[in-house]
């Protein structure tokens, strides 16, 4: 009321061309570099941080710290770690932690966990992190389950399908164009169909498919090309940036050309193929924002399907509109090639996923506890039932460009820390429960299958 229309003028300001993104871009360009540089040290590298005795006995392996410090001095070659003051607290690099966890699983009592589990001889765990909704938590959630299992002493791959490469620029990755992207992965896998198929054209003495400069030089790439080291040391990524959207365009102009190529498979092969699934624990794909053809592939190449999301009603309604669009995609791709199966007598698509689990995020006891039960009333045993709080160290973490394990306890109230980190601690707990269900039950099919039964 009583707005001066003049006044409101005078604000205004000019109106905006095109040219005008390009200087907001630039502008972003140049923050984003200056909130980045506050995660480097001084040779412009990421550095994790240092743990101490109290976290690394508190949180990753566990002894008493008097029986840590005796283990230490009775094995002088194990790291000793260093102190920031004369009879100070030792502080010790994640590597030197794995190193520990070792020495203790090799040495210390086997009624304790040291070693984190995994039958010997399964592949890895790949793990989808999607839905249609921004601001669920998406991201930082893999970022956060991608670290909580390295801390762990799990070998974790992250791969970054989102061309807005956030996850990349949460674990300091540096990707120059879609070269350096999952996209050459799947124009790989294309370019091999296309082979198969020349190779089918030339029995019959029909002229081949022509590969492009692009298919041509796809072939040549290997996911080890793609993946690199993170400043965690059992942490590696396959990066993104935006021109990995370009994939978008070009799939579905690939399957025109040749409808015959599971384009949905392009993933889960390409990595296959690569002996990847054998160097790596876990995998964890972040995934857009949007049902499109990276997404599909992301998913159609999971075992594990976490869908973060929070309590609120639009977030719960797009979330049941995300499965919806799953039910209508993959049942379709289903539909249309078991046609095609059943009339030449081979066996049936049928995508199967060890667990889907919607998780809540961002979550506020104090005013969503309501629906957060009518959620977990409606969804079951598929919602899980911890709940990832919002906190205090949430918020600063963030400001400071480091995820929750990331951050120095001694740059928060005690308390805080705690109490941050344990509503993340609870959701890895339920996460890992989930995988070592999942692994044991392969284990057990394995072991069933190999006595005949």
């Amino acid at each position: 009321m009583g707005l001066s229309h003049d006044a409101a003028l005078a604000d205004l300001g000019a109106p905006s061309d095109t040219a005008e993104f390009a200087r907001l871009a630039a502008a972003c360009a140049k923050g984003r570099s200056d909130l980045a540089a506050r995660g480097l040290d001084d040779s412009g590298a990421r550095q994790l941080r240092l743990f101490s005795t109290w976290e690394i006995t508190r949180y990753l392996i566990p002894v008493a710290q008097a029986h840590f410090r005796r283990v230490l001095k009775a094995n002088p070659d194990l790291p000793q770690g260093a102190s920031e003051t004369e009879g100070g607290a030792k502080w010790f690099t994640l590597d030197e932690v794995l190193r520990l966890r070792a020495h203790f699983g090799a040495e210390g009592s086997k009624a304790k966990p040291y070693l984190p589990w995994r039958p010997e001889g399964l592949p890895a765990k790949i793990v989808a992190v999607a839905n249609f909704k921004g601001g669920v938590g998406k991201t930082s959630t893999a970022a956060h389950l991608a670290m909580s299992a390295a801390l762990d002493g799990y070998r974790v791959l992250v791969v970054d399908l989102d061309s807005q490469g956030s996850m990349t620029s949460i674990f300091g990755g540096k990707v120059a164009d879609e070269w350096q992207t999952v996209f050459p992965l799947l124009a790989r896998h294309y370019a091999r169909h296309l082979q198969a198929e020349n190779r089918i054209r030339a029995s019959r003495g029909e002229a081949p498919a022509p590969l492009d400069d692009t298919l041509s030089e796809a072939l040549k790439v290997s996911s080890t090309d793609l993946i690199q080291s993170t400043h965690w040391p059992n942490i590696d990524l396959i990066g993104a940036q935006l021109n990995l959207y370009w994939a978008e365009f070009q799939i579905p102009v690939w399957r025109m050309a040749a409808r015959g190529w599971k384009l949905w498979e392009a993933l889960t092969e390409s990595l296959a193929q690569d002996g990847v699934l054998d160097r790596y624990d876990l995998i964890f794909l972040d995934t857009p924002p949007a049902l499109g053809y990276l997404t599909i592939n992301g998913l159609a190449a999971a075992d594990v399907l976490l869908v973060p999301t929070g309590a609120s009603f639009l977030e719960f309604d797009s979330t049941g509109r995300f499965f919806d669009m799953l039910h209508s995609t993959f049942g379709s791709i289903e539909q249309s090639e078991n046609i095609a199966a059943r009339a030449l007598g081979r066996e049936e698509l049928r995508f199967e996923w060890d667990a889907v689990r919607v998780m809540l995020t961002r979550y506020d006891a104090s005013q969503q506890a309501e629906l957060a039960a009518l959620m977990q009333a409606w969804l079951g045993r598929t919602m899980t039932a911890e709940r990832q709080e919002f906190t205090a160290l949430i918020g600063q973490a963030g400001e400071q460009v480091h995820g929750i394990y990331e951050a120095d306890y001694r740059d928060f109230n005690r308390e805080t820390y705690i109490r941050g980190r344990e509503t993340f601690d609870a959701t890895y707990a339920a996460f890992k429960r989930l995988i070592l269900g999942i692994w044991r039950r392969d284990d057990l099919a394995r072991q069933q299958d190999r006595q005949g039964v």
